[in-house]
């Protein structure tokens, strides 16, 4: 029963951050970006938090506390500051239109729950579904740099594959030691920190954070 409920709790985590991932190409306000990744990263201290629980590792539950700390306040935190300093109310739009964009999203959420992707499910075929809809998200996250002009949206898109990433391995077994997840902890949140500061130096020199705007412009 214990292996039934995780793979039903496993899969549920993973639909949410699946479900926000395709959010953040229908929303058009930066804020909405930030409030989603914060959902997500929510999702995967839970699994995290999760896992110590099935485990009883003190070690991966205070890592769970230090992800809650840095990807559920501090970053958001530091993107909201990002928009309010600059202003970032809205987004620019997607390269693709609406219809297009979830056309997409429909494909590539079919081709990851294709038999090109079954040998990644059967590293925990209890989890299958957790599993394939976790590759899902990390190409749709992927799509997202891809196909959002405006920058602060991409450096979302880039922690989103690193969140699905994370319930992907979570979901099939394939956990790292403490000192890994820990240091990984702590390069996405100097990255965090040092992207906003380039977000920043960029929005004062071109007053966009349109990258298609930003092509067309010289220093």
């Amino acid at each position: 029963m214990e292996n039934i409920i995780s793979s039903q709790i496993l899969f549920l985590a993973d639909l949410i951050i699946f479900t926000t991932v395709v959010l953040i190409h229908l929303t058009k306000k930066n804020v909405y970006f930030i409030y989603l990744y914060a959902v997500q990263s929510l999702v995967v201290t839970f699994l995290m938090a999760y896992s110590a629980f099935i485990d009883h590792s003190l070690m991966i539950g205070l890592l769970a506390v230090l992800i809650f700390v840095i990807k559920v306040i501090v970053a958001p935190i530091f993107f909201l500051k990002l928009i309010k300093a600059h202003t970032l109310n809205i987004t620019s739009s997607n390269y693709l239109n609406l219809p297009f964009t979830l056309v997409v999203i429909a494909i590539i959420t079919t081709m990851a729950h294709s038999k090109f992707f079954q040998p990644l499910a059967s590293l925990a075929p209890a989890n299958e579904n957790a599993l394939l809809i976790s590759i899902a998200a990390m190409f749709i996250s992927l799509f997202i740099i891809i196909n959002r002009k405006g920058a602060l949206s991409q450096m979302i898109g880039i922690l989103s594959i690193e969140n699905a990433i994370v319930s992907f391995a979570l979901a099939a077994g394939l956990e790292q030691g403490f000192g890994l997840e820990l240091g990984i902890t702590f390069d996405i949140f100097a990255w965090i920190v040092i992207a906003s500061v380039f977000v920043s130096m960029i929005y004062k020199k071109f007053n966009t954070l349109d990258v298609s705007v930003m092509t067309k412009l010289k220093g």
